[in-house]
């Protein structure tokens, strides 16, 4: 199976291109404001992006995917709880990064909604839809169990955990989703987090200071 990601614009956002062989059709998790950068990943290994799933509504996350979708003629699928952030991308943008930013002309997304505990079949690959509110509202992690693979957006990081001071956050719902939705996988799963480097469930669980509330045990 073929899982690549690279770092692109301001935030160093993760976007990952998946697909089980080269030459074929691929799921794109997540796009940053550097669309070309997303279709130059897939042309790489000649991939032909059918999906394109956002974690959530964050300009670093979402900004390119109106790029994506008129280069590519995929389609984006995101939780409609963070419809609010894309409707008005240029406030989305001034939360995160303040007035130094430009926002210039940034358009609102269409896209397809997802629901929590919902299967997706693409791309020959099974993806489990786990919406994981606290970040944002409509945040989701995409899992692929047999795999034994989370993409985990801005839920959870190599030893931290996803802002909740933005509009719509919340530090109490971001650590009941941890504990209900994320933290029920296998140790052994692989976390590929929207930011930074990859990890594991159970690495988190016994060095992420974020985690010890729920696991003082270690």
């Amino acid at each position: 199976m073929i899982i690549e990601s690279r770092e692109l614009w301001l935030a160093a956002t993760n976007t990952y291109v998946v697909a089980p062989e080269r030459g074929g059709p691929a799921v794109v998790v997540d796009a940053p404001p550097d669309p070309d950068a997303v279709v130059d990943l897939l042309a790489k290994h000649d991939l032909t992006p059918i999906a394109l799933l956002l974690t959530h509504g964050h300009i670093d996350h979402m900004g390119g995917a109106g790029g994506v979708v008129a280069l590519t003629g995929t389609t984006s699928y995101m939780h409609p709880d963070d419809d609010f952030l894309v409707q008005d991308p240029a406030a989305a943008l001034r939360s995160l990064f303040g007035p130094v930013v430009e926002a210039g002309s940034l358009p609102s997304l269409e896209y397809q909604v997802l629901s929590d505990k919902e299967r997706l079949n693409m791309a020959g690959l099974e993806i489990d839809v786990v919406h994981t509110p606290g970040h944002t509202p409509g945040h989701c992690c995409f899992v692929l169990e047999e795999h034994g693979i989370m993409f985990s957006g801005d839920q959870l990081f190599a030893g931290s955990i996803g802002r909740t001071d933005l509009p719509g956050g919340s530090f109490e719902q971001l650590m009941e989703s941890m504990r209900d939705r994320v933290m029920t996988y296998p140790e052994d799963t692989d976390v590929l987090p929207g930011h930074g480097p990859r990890t594991t469930l159970g690495q988190e669980r016994r060095s992420n200071p974020f985690l010890r509330a729920l696991y003082p045990e270690g």
